[in-house]
């Protein structure tokens, strides 16, 4: 069966240096499986490879969309697997690298076709919450799904929402949909998670937005919201402080405090999401600054790369 290796994590763990080194390796080409750099014009906030390591390594699925178009994980696995094919007909392995759960979920677990979203009716859900307070979709869930609403956090607002528009507008529960019409894609994927001790990754993460800041993420917002962006892309982390900050309606102290701080939030998440997904191979790489570092404790760790890069040394 064809391999694919998925190099996953929480944000600003190292991801981008390590996959590009494993690329270079394999000679092959890498995938991204980040919901917000598949978007033009969002290179800031989004963390996006630098024009050199884009050039270094050929990078699918980034810069693909303007922020006013609109993507989907359905879209994601149907385009990330005909270049995963193409590359495997030129006897290459993929690299997937990105740290959005539910792609990865996609490619690994397969997925079915949900319904489009329902702005009007996600609206409505969400003001109920705000009317009947914190967990009330929760609990509304558990009575509809109790299956999924066991897996999806009280406090995950965004998921429970989506479940419960699922669930309603197809007259099922998403569970049982998922189970009936969920199909995976036929691949050996070596799944290679990368974890960091928490302090030094928040540590990392403040640094990062500081770099972002320094770069010139206000101007960057402020050239995106000229583009008349939808919804999805102004809920990327980043864009979405910022835009607080030019209305007015905080300042950019707080908007930078803000902006940290979910960042963690978001990476605490992301982590709890692939701690639940199976066979993931985990390699601890706190202290390791450079890319070099990363790639080699990988390496070091899991025992399937080790062979993959002896054989591509040895053909």
């Amino acid at each position: 069966m064809n391999k694919i290796i998925i190099l996953l994590g929480p944000t600003c763990v190292g991801k981008t240096g390590a996959s590009i080194l494993f690329a270079k390796a394999l000679n092959t080409e890498i995938v991204s499986a980040d919901s917000m750099q598949i978007y033009r014009h969002m290179d800031i906030g989004t963390a996006k490879p630098s024009p050199p390591e884009l050039k270094e390594v050929r990078h699918h699925l980034i810069n693909i969309l303007e922020p006013k178009e609109s993507f989907s994980a359905g879209l994601f696995r149907d385009m990330a697997t005909s270049i995963i094919n193409e590359l495997h007909s030129r006897g290459r392995i993929p690299v997937i690298a990105g740290g959005t759960g539910l792609y990865i979920r996609t490619l690994t677990q397969g997925l079915f076709d949900a319904p489009n979203a329902d702005w009007h009716l996600r609206e409505k859900l969400m003001e109920e919450e705000r009317l009947f307070g914190k967990g009330h979709l929760h609990e509304k869930l558990k009575g509809i799904d109790p299956k999924s609403a066991e897996k999806i956090n009280p406090n995950d607002v965004r998921r429970t929402v989506r479940a419960l528009e699922v669930s309603l507008k197809k007259d099922k529960p998403i569970s049982e949909l998922q189970h009936l019409h969920t199909h995976p894609v036929p691949y050996e994927f070596i799944k290679i998670g990368l974890s960091r001790d928490r302090k030094e990754l928040y540590r990392l993460i403040e640094q990062r937005v500081d770099g972002m800041m320094a770069k010139g993420l206000v101007q960057e917002t402020e050239e995106l919201l000229k583009k008349n962006p939808q919804r999805t892309a102004m809920q990327s982390l980043g864009y979405k402080e910022i835009s607080l900050y030019l209305n007015g309606d905080i300042t950019l102290e707080e908007a930078v405090r803000l902006l940290k701080k979910r960042t963690k939030m978001y990476a605490k998440r992301q982590f709890t999401w692939f701690k639940k997904e199976p066979d993931i191979k985990w390699a601890d790489i706190t202290g390791c600054n450079r890319a070099s570092e990363v790639f080699d404790k990988i390496v070091n760790n899991v025992e399937i790369i080790r062979e993959l890069l002896y054989v591509k040394d040895s053909s």
